[in-house]
């Protein structure tokens, strides 16, 4: 009996000690989880440095399809961009002044049956008239632009006559307030003007959404997709709109604080756009990367 209530104490001594030690583990793990979070939230900011460049080859390509009255028009083009930022000043607070200068392009289109159209501009040939207007901001600042830490713009000034010229969508990313972890989500406003067919002007409300996927030595990969917030009736309107709708990958080097590269698909068919038989495909992909240690010089013919 006595050895019994000997066993008995054991036992009972054994399994408080086990279940401490297994509350035990238990607060240990919620507390390293805890401290995981936080050490797994990710701040995103620009941190460049006045006097450097940051070099980019941009590559654009595009298949249109239309189809209207039963005539049908396949177009193409096919831009390889090479451009950089001149950083020219950073102040203490992050807030950054660059221009936007494109080096070079290489460009080809094709309207329906008609010749293929090419030209280098690294080559003394003289551009097509197509490509003309291209061909004069070789090597010309496109814009001085201001914006702070988080990508935001302060001041803008086109030199270029457009704000899209040789580009797609803005220059910066505009990146979050806060902090991020795995999977959180921003988005930032848009508004995209189209034509009515009475010539009207109508405005389209939408939404870029960034998702943090992922974060590996020092890199994020963001996702982004394009929603429209306003109603869209006019299948004329929503043929101008998918053209402006961005859908892809980009990656941002949180150490460094600049863009690596980005990636964006466009694959959309619209009917209707003219006339209950008419038909639209847009087929396009635009990437972008930085090319470190590239100095180039602009030429032009």
């Amino acid at each position: 009996m006595e050895t019994l209530t000997v066993y008995r104490s054991y036992f009972l001594t054994s399994l408080a000690l086990l279940l401490g030690l297994a509350v035990s583990s238990l607060q240990a793990e919620e507390a390293s989880d805890a401290g995981k979070s936080v050490l797994e939230r990710y701040t995103l900011r620009y941190s460049l440095k006045a006097g450097e460049q940051l070099h980019y080859e941009v590559t654009h390509a595009a298949k249109t399809k239309t189809r209207i009255r039963g005539a049908e028009e396949v177009s193409t083009v096919h831009t390889i961009s090479q451009r950089h930022w001149d950083v020219l000043d950073v102040t203490k607070d992050g807030d950054t002044t660059i221009d936007h200068i494109v080096d070079a392009v290489e460009m080809t289109q094709q309207q329906g049956e008609q010749e293929e159209i090419r030209w280098d501009s690294t080559t003394n040939e003289e551009p097509p008239a197509v490509f003309g207007r291209v061909a004069d901001q070789i090597g010309k600042k496109l814009s001085t632009l201001s914006f702070n830490a988080r990508g935001v713009e302060i001041e803008r000034e086109n030199h270029g006559g457009t704000k899209a010229s040789l580009g797609m969508g803005s220059l910066t990313l505009q990146l979050p307030e806060e902090a991020l972890a795995i999977g959180d989500s921003w988005s930032v406003p848009r508004e995209i003007k189209t034509r009515l067919e009475n010539n009207a002007v109508k405005t389209i409300k939408i939404r870029e959404l960034y998702t943090l996927e992922k974060v590996q030595t020092g890199v994020a990969t963001l996702s982004l997709r394009s929603e429209p917030l306003t109603p869209i009736d006019e299948e004329s309107v929503r043929a101008q709109v998918v053209q402006q709708l961005s859908n892809g990958e980009i990656r941002f080097d949180i150490d460094n604080g600049r863009m690596l590269s980005k990636q964006l698909d466009w694959d959309e068919t619209v009917v209707g756009f003219q006339g209950a038989n008419s038909l639209m495909e847009y087929r396009s992909r635009m990437t972008e990367r930085l090319v470190d240690g590239v100095e180039r010089t602009a030429k032009k013919p």
